[in-house]
């Protein structure tokens, strides 16, 4: 008896590496690819739709707004955590099936850990930061004013948000021609 029968006759369960589906890869890039798409396009989504609708609608004025907000940004920080998780995830696999060391891969791995930092920022220093400020605690208290401090946090925001739709956009056009 030779070495393949006796592995076959002991072997209680059928042999399935010739099944198509162990051949075939998991979608790494795909899954990148998607995850990028979907990020840039739910901030794009908040940041060019509902936020200046709240804003020229007078909601940002009115006196429960923080607490709005905080719940809806509380919900869009953790799919953008997911996001850039999965993406960074992505990148590394990618990254890791390369044969040889090269610098290929790096920028994308450098930008997708950029992303997630972002992501970090946004979900426990700005977004809590931003919404401390604009709760309002004291019922008596009339004035509507923003503080200065706000404008600020504010201007922090847009410029990590140009940084991560630039980011997550180059990522995207680099996963979509194959040079991750």
């Amino acid at each position: 008896m030779n070495q393949s029968s006796f592995i076959f006759m002991h072997t209680p369960f059928p042999s399935s590496a010739n099944t198509e589906t162990e051949s075939r890869p998991f979608p790494w890039q795909m899954l990148t690819i998607f995850a990028l798409a979907f990020w840039i396009s739910t901030s794009l989504l908040l940041d060019l739709l509902v936020m200046p609708s709240l804003y020229l609608s007078g909601m940002m004025s009115q006196p429960g707004f923080a607490g709005a907000s905080y719940s809806l940004f509380w919900l869009f920080n953790r799919m953008e955590l997911v996001c850039a998780a999965v993406a960074l995830t992505g990148l590394l696999v990618l990254r890791g099936r390369q044969t040889v060391f090269s610098r290929k891969g790096f920028v994308g791995v450098f930008i997708g850990s950029v992303l997630l930092s972002i992501a970090l920022i946004y979900t426990y220093l700005l977004t809590p930061h931003m919404s401390a400020l604009g709760m309002q605690l004291n019922l008596f208290d009339t004035a509507t004013s923003i503080p200065a401090e706000m404008n600020q946090l504010h201007g922090e925001y847009w410029a990590l948000e140009m940084l991560k739709l630039a980011g997550a956009s180059l990522l995207l056009g680099l996963c979509c021609r194959n040079r991750v």
